[in-house]
């Protein structure tokens, strides 16, 4: 009984000298890191419909800006993502920054409507939506830190080996390097400014 016992305490040690306990603990938390990122993509495309309807009885005439917008949602919300296959989150990362591109340019477009702009309605979700992408950011940037903590386990030794005997690989992480690019407010001309008046002759 007490050598069953022994070998018991001896493996448990054993196992997490190995990095066992660690690597399980860490994927845990990317498990559940990711799954906060989903509900803040998630959270930000519930609030769109409401934020396009709102636009749309103030400027119903901007129908290829709100057509984007919802076209992209749809997109964004039907990719059907593996955060541990790294196509499958480029094509997620993707979708969601085209997105994020068609909310800013209707947030541009809002810029010609001072009554939409005041309307408490509009306002209240325009404050939802910037909290909600605060709120992405720091799920996204608590996920990529946990991947990187879980890939510096798998690749260091002697934890590595460990790593190969369970099958634990590297994951890709979730890189947004081209989202502030395409995330950017496309620029707004209003034209070409019409020359200035010739300054009248002195003491004419």
């Amino acid at each position: 009984m007490r050598t069953k016992l022994a070998i018991t305490l001896f493996a448990a040690l054993l196992l997490q000298g190995c990095g066992y306990n660690t690597l399980q603990s860490q994927d845990e938390q990317i498990k559940a890191a990711w799954g906060e990122v989903l509900n803040q993509y998630q959270r930000r495309a519930d609030l769109i419909p409401n934020l396009v309807n709102t636009v749309k009885g103030f400027a119903a005439q901007e129908q290829a800006v709100l057509v984007g917008v919802t076209e992209a949602r749809a997109k964004a919300t039907q990719v059907q993502v593996n955060a541990n296959d790294a196509a499958s989150l480029q094509q997620f990362q993707a979708a969601q920054g085209e997105l994020s591109s068609a909310l800013s340019r209707l947030l541009v477009v809002v810029e010609n409507y001072p009554e939409l702009k005041s309307d408490q309605n509009f306002r209240d979700l325009q404050a939802q939506l910037e909290g909600t992408e605060n709120r992405i950011t720091v799920a996204r940037n608590r996920y990529i830190e946990a991947v990187q903590a879980y890939n510096i386990t798998v690749r260091q030794f002697p934890t590595n080996l460990t790593a190969m005997l369970f099958k634990h690989q590297v994951k890709p992480s979730f890189t947004v390097e081209n989202e502030a690019v395409i995330s950017k407010p496309p620029a707004v001309e209003f034209g070409t400014p019409a020359p200035a008046a010739p300054a009248p002759a002195a003491g004419g």
